[in-house]
């Protein structure tokens, strides 16, 4: 991490995203976020997997809708810049990153740079209300025409109280028809045991833990059309040709599927 911390930033406290890019071997963390990390990597050492398992998902996913000519992504709770962003992989495309984390905020602006194409925007994904009426992103996006919107391993961190399925519901009304949903979550079928484990870590972190079973996951599909193969673990998502699928027959662990918008809103 930098020498010269951004101002609004906490070092002291984990962090999910930082959190994140630490399973997937990056540099920008911290002490904190280090040890909070390697505490659930004890209780769940196949996160690193997971967590390169999710930026592949994203991969193939944006790949699959942006041949289906969609040219603008709206990226909710994207983390910290990494290799593979929505922007490399659907590269004449328009892309906005949302994130509430001011450490996600500086680093991307600052890798990011004056890309024409890409805006970043401060919010959060408990306000969708907010993150649609933004004049950055309303200047980006034309919501009169299909956009996928992504929702990638972050409402796992957002509490019931806190409605996700609602969250869902108004950012789908207003997503046009041709519209699709990207979305990945953890799931606590294959490993109800360690939750508690993964909680406790999290209820001292920038965000909860929020486990969920498959069944509960599914359901933040409603109103949006599952395309094939449906709502898998993510490597099972349409893979690579010749791609080995770990973890078969297990039950869920990490799901992700895509969803799109087939009515009038």
């Amino acid at each position: 991490m930098t020498d010269q911390i951004p101002t609004g930033i906490q070092t002291h406290i984990p962090n999910v995203a930082r959190m994140y890019d630490y399973y997937l071997g990056g540099k920008d963390n911290f002490p904190a976020d280090r040890e909070a990390a390697e505490k659930v990597l004890t209780v769940v050492p196949e996160i690193r997997h997971s967590a390169r398992s999710n930026r592949a998902f994203l991969g193939r996913a944006v790949d699959f809708v942006a041949r289906s000519g969609i040219r603008q992504f709206l990226d909710i709770g994207a983390g910290l810049p990494t290799q593979n962003n929505v922007h490399q992989v659907a590269t004449d495309a328009r892309v906005v990153y949302v994130d509430n984390d001011p450490t996600v905020l500086v680093h991307g602006r600052a890798i990011l740079g004056k890309n024409e194409n890409v805006t970043i925007v401060q919010g959060d994904v408990r306000r969708p209300g907010e993150i649609l009426d933004h004049p950055d992103i309303r200047a980006a996006i034309d919501f009169d025409q299909p956009v996928a919107l992504l929702l990638l391993a972050i409402m796992h961190f957002v509490p019931d109280e806190d409605d996700p399925e609602g969250i869902i519901a108004t950012l789908r009304r207003a997503m046009a028809p041709g519209s699709h949903l990207i979305l990945s979550h953890v799931a606590i079928d294959a490993r109800p045991e360690a939750a508690e484990g993964v909680t406790k870590v999290y209820d001292r972190a920038s965000s909860p833990f929020v486990p969920r079973t498959g069944k509960e996951i599914t359901r933040l599909f409603d109103g949006f059309d599952v395309v094939e193969p449906g709502i898998v673990n993510l490597p099972e998502w349409r893979p690579d040709p010749g791609a080995v699928v770990p973890y078969k027959g297990i039950g869920s662990y990490f799901l992700g599927g895509v969803g799109a918008v087939t009515e009038d809103r």
